[in-house]
């Protein structure tokens, strides 16, 4: 089946080329600077699997390096394993302590959610370790805020002052809009 923008003495170039092992690219480079024309690779490529010429005339190509193989286990490389150890030790090294979050100010009430009334602070105790229970502080929390003086600020950027501080830089900013 001879397609329309394929003239017949291109297909005969294009199996000439194919049976003299060539590869798409230099077919195609062989094909235009010959008739002219702007064939691409890919449509070399589409006409020899169209004529029936793509499977029977190629050798087996080489497999393309860093492909997918699953003839074989996964292997890493030499390299790998190196940063693979490499991350080991130093994560090994490294002591992660968990920070330590509590209130020494404050003795918890340690109310469960169904005792807290509406002005208790409600910072939370337990729940740490698989099923123990979740208590609240309880004392009476600080306006506009869920948690008591103490928690609010525990629970703030400590190295955020609590009480904002206006600048004259600030002041003007906020005079100016």
């Amino acid at each position: 089946m001879e397609s329309m923008n394929w003239a017949p003495e291109h297909s005969d170039a294009l199996r000439e080329s194919l049976a003299n092992r060539m590869s798409f690219s230099e077919i195609v480079k062989a094909i235009n600077s010959k008739f002219g024309t702007a064939y691409t690779r890919s449509a070399a490529i589409g006409r020899a699997r169209r004529l029936k010429l793509a499977e029977a005339g190629r050798p087996d190509a080489p497999p393309v390096s860093g492909s997918l193989r699953t003839d074989r286990p996964f292997e890493p490389r030499a390299a790998e394993l190196k940063l693979i150890a490499r991350h080991s030790r130093i994560l090994a090294r490294k002591k992660i302590k968990k920070p330590e979050l509590r209130c020494v100010e404050v003795e918890p009430r340690l109310l469960p959610l169904t005792e807290l009334e509406r002005g208790d602070c409600r910072y939370p105790y337990g729940g740490d370790a698989e099923g123990e229970a979740i208590t609240f502080c309880g004392h009476p929390r600080q306006p506009g805020s869920s948690y008591c003086m103490p928690h609010f600020h525990l629970s703030r950027n400590p190295a955020v002052s609590p009480a904002r501080e206006f600048t004259a830089t600030g002041l003007r900013i906020a005079e100016g809009t």
